[in-house]
């Protein structure tokens, strides 16, 4: 299989503690300064205490879509580590670890805080230290980085890192030279942020979440920075709280988002169809994780797609958007409020752990995104919350707007917002809110609804959805055949005359999810007729691998 390009892996192994994650984000950091790209995944156990974590970051020139696990580097910051990642080692991989074993660089990292009187913690700023000498890289950019990170407490740091960075110095240690390049001016945003800055983008007043692996950290992002951008953040005591209250606010005419996961996201049911009889804006960011129930909470699955188009009771239009990485998630999540408000219409957001906790570059200032309010209802009319339109958009109004009576209830209703049961009225709202999906039809023609990848003449093609398309881009360049890719941005409603148009002159179609039914190869058969038959289904919880991935997409080829 040839290989197309050089990647390089770094492990930084431990347990809950040790800083594993933000010592993987600051390497992230510097390795971007030294002109790589890079991606950044967590590994973590649902425990409070113990239990193996790792950070692994995979960096190279070109821009790199997902991690891979065959590992350059380990830094083992327990011996349970280098057991665990053996496997994963090439033949010229090299161990730092805490320990004088053959075939490993010792580096007693606690010795050395301890008698600098620095806390266990602070070991991996020794690792990073090591890391800059091994890789030939400036350990003033890391110092630099200490300095921003941890301010007050930088000075400890940056006199570990170069304990460390000294300590592979002292030894003559050979150095690993890596290309270095120009400073890539990108953020480094995981998932869950890149959303959330998307939200921000798109004007929100209000996020409400209760804390819910893997979806908290937007909450803690736009609670930490809601002063910068000039937002509210709430934590209500329940799931069904936080929708009945993002309810609330949108109808007074905030801008509202709310995030959860599994089992939250199942309490909201009733509340999600009083939205769409309601006609309520709502913007819901769904962060997938494995159930059923509690499942495999601190992992990853894309087994919501066929759930989140039918939550709720009753039959009610919906939009469901699925980002396939952070760039996507930023963007399609500013384009999710717009939506929700100029249809007024709950709107979903798909993302998983994988693409909610995993980092990568992206430049946010790639698009400029305009405030889409919708249609506000004009001062000087007579108002009618229900009226019924061509397009299936009433004028919106809220309350305490002069002359408007506002009216909103979760039984069926009139065009003023009147209780009713007249048959005609019932058939007539309920074709009104689904002449909403004529109108996306038409905005689906002015918005980028798939993507298409690689050769775009092949007649072998690959369908996938969400976060899998990072492990796809990158199998890819390992292929022995061309092969088209069609990612899917909009799921509901699903644009088939694009998919269709490519999956009918195909001869061969592999549907590539992580899930156990393939969820999106129904929902083309559903839409288009086509059934797909070869899968690639991967449903332990963890994503797919690229290596692993471009083996058993070349025997299918």
């Amino acid at each position: 299989m040839p290989n197309k390009r050089q990647i390089t892996t770094i492990l930084i192994g431990g347990q809950a503690g040790d800083g594993v994650k933000e010592a993987g984000i600051n390497l992230g950091r510097l390795l971007i300064r030294a002109g790589q790209e890079v991606f950044i995944s967590a590994d973590y156990q649902s425990l409070i205490k113990g239990g193996h974590i790792f950070s692994r970051v995979s960096f190279g020139q070109e821009r790199i879509f997902n991690d891979y696990q065959a590992i350059d580097l380990l830094i083992a910051l327990n011996q349970e580590s280098v057991f665990l990642h053996q496997k994963e080692l090439k033949s010229d991989s090299l161990i730092i670890s805490e320990t004088p074993i053959k075939g490993q660089v010792d580096l007693p990292m606690t010795e050395m805080v301890k008698k600098n009187g620095a806390p266990n913690i602070c070991r991996t700023s020794i690792a990073l230290g090591a890391v800059c000498y091994y890789f030939d890289l400036d350990l003033k950019i890391l110092e630099e980085i200490f300095q921003e990170i941890f301010q007050k407490k930088a000075e400890i740091n940056i006199k570990l890192a170069r304990l460390g960075y000294q300590s592979l110095k002292d030894r003559n240690f050979q150095k690993r030279k890596i290309k270095s390049g120009k400073v890539i001016k990108k953020a480094l945003l995981d998932g869950n942020e890149a959303c959330a800055r998307g939200l921000v983008k798109a004007g929100l007043d209000i996020y409400y979440a209760y804390p819910m692996t893997p979806a908290t950290s937007i909450l803690h992002f736009l609670a930490k920075n809601k002063e910068r951008f000039g937002l509210k953040t709430v934590q209500p005591e329940t799931e069904i709280a936080v929708i009945n209250m993002a309810l609330g606010s949108a109808y007074t005419g905030k801008r509202t988002a709310l995030g959860t996961s599994g089992g939250g996201f199942d309490l909201m049911q009733e509340a999600l169809s009083l939205a769409g009889i309601t006609e309520t804006p709502l913007v819901v960011i769904l962060s997938q994780r494995p159930g059923p129930s509690t499942g495999v909470p601190t992992y990853t699955t894309q087994s919501e797609l066929q759930y989140a188009r039918f939550a709720g009771h009753g039959e009610f239009p919906r939009i469901i958007l699925g980002p396939g990485d952070q760039e996507e998630a930023c963007w399609l999540s500013a384009l999710a409020l717009n939506l929700a408000w100029k249809y007024q219409m709950s709107v979903f957001v798909l993302l998983d752990k994988h693409l909610s906790e995993s980092l990568s570059t992206i430049d946010l200032e790639a698009k400029k995104t305009k405030i889409d309010y919708g249609k506000i209802a004009k001062t000087n009319q007579p108002y009618l919350r229900y009226q019924i339109t061509a397009d299936g958009i009433s004028p919106l109004a809220f309350p305490g707007t002069k002359n408007k009576v506002i009216k909103s209830m979760s039984y069926e209703h009139d065009e003023f917002g009147i209780t009713t049961e007249d048959p005609k009225i019932v058939k007539s709202m309920q074709e009104k809110r689904f002449r909403k999906l004529k109108s996306l039809v038409k905005e689906q023609a002015r918005q980028e609804t798939i993507k298409i990848y690689g050769d775009k003449k092949s007649q072998n093609i690959i369908v996938s959805w969400g976060s899998s398309k990072g492990a796809i881009l990158e199998a890819m360049k390992y292929l022995k055949k061309p092969i088209k890719f069609i990612l899917p941005l909009w799921l509901e409603p699903l644009d088939t005359k694009k998919i269709e148009k490519h999956l009918k002159i195909a001869k061969k179609i592999i549907d590539i999810e992580a899930n156990f039914t393939g969820q999106l190869a129904s929902l083309i058969r559903e839409k288009t007729g086509i059934e797909i038959k070869d899968k690639i289904l991967k449903y332990d919880s963890r994503p797919f691998e690229p290596m692993e991935l471009a083996k058993k997409i070349n025997k299918w080829l």
